[in-house]
């Protein structure tokens, strides 16, 4: 379904299926258990209603889950209740680098995760502000998904309103201190992450993901330096392909929970409301 016909002409070659222009249309005739809804953010609510009045069973929601946090509490509420499974396309929870990393943490390789530094940087000429709400979402749940605890904000340097400059947040997930940089200026697309355990630091972003260990230094008598280790090569990591294994499987479980729901989406959203 989609409002523009170019594209519902190009889908409807590419595929050979019926397009629409209309979404209560195209539910009441293709009768779908899962719905993707990918239009903008202020009408997600909306859209998501239209699909459990018609008894979608799974609806994978893009981010932001919506553009406001009582849209987002609704949506995150329909699930909780049962009225609909609802996933939340925050994709590094399905990409197997982010998995990887998670592992490490919850099995203590380096030790104890002591702060995690993240940066985001989005082109030259947007609001820093624009660039949290655009890709601040996939960093904010990132973070929770990577530490299992919610993102609490505790500081903000700089003026989110602006097109120029640099942006640090200071924020906790559970008892370790995150650190965000969002900028604006840049003519690059920059999402990283740096986490700093006891004996060790993983590096994990867009085709960046390394591990580092605590080893004798070659550069200093009596200290400890990171050792690059030798880690896997993911040229894929499978993100969407994992995230529609997850709706197809909620879809045919009725017990089964996915793994990024409406409820990460509603927390990611409660942290950018935050930020004023």
């Amino acid at each position: 379904c989609d409002n523009v016909r170019e594209r519902r002409d190009l889908f409807s070659g590419r595929w050979g299926c019926p397009v629409f222009d209309n979404p209560v249309e195209m539910l009441e005739k293709t009768d779908p258990d899962i719905v993707f809804i990918a239009t903008h953010p202020d009408s997600h609510l909306e859209m998501t209603q239209y699909a459990i009045e018609k008894g979608v069973k799974v609806i994978v929601c893009e981010k932001p889950l919506a553009d406001t946090l009582k849209k987002s509490r609704e949506i995150s509420s329909c699930h909780e209740k049962g009225l609909s499974k609802i996933i939340t396309n925050h994709e590094r929870r399905y990409s197997e680098d982010y998995i990887l990393a998670k592992k490490r943490i919850e099995e203590r390789t380096y030790g104890d995760l002591l702060s995690v530094s993240a940066f985001l940087y989005m082109g030259k000429n947007k609001r820093i502000i624009d660039v949290m709400w655009h890709d601040g979402t996939h960093l904010a749940d990132a973070v929770m998904f990577l530490t299992g605890c919610g993102l609490k904000r505790k500081k903000i340097t700089g003026r989110l309103g602006s097109k120029t400059g640099t942006v640090h947040i200071s924020a906790e997930a559970g008892k370790v201190p995150v650190l965000i940089q969002c900028g604006a200026g840049r003519d690059h697309l920059v999402f990283s992450f740096e986490l700093s355990f006891e004996s060790g630091m993983i590096r994990i972003g867009n085709g960046i993901y390394e591990e580092w260990i605590s080893g004798e230094s070659p550069y200093y008598s009596g200290f400890m330096s990171l050792i690059k280790k030798e880690t896997p090569v993911l040229e894929k990591t499978g993100y969407f392909k994992n995230m529609v294994k997850d709706a197809v499987r909620a879809a045919r479980e009725p017990d089964y929970n996915p793994v990024s729901t409406a409820v990460d989406g509603y927390r990611a959203v409660k942290f950018l409301s935050s930020l004023k």
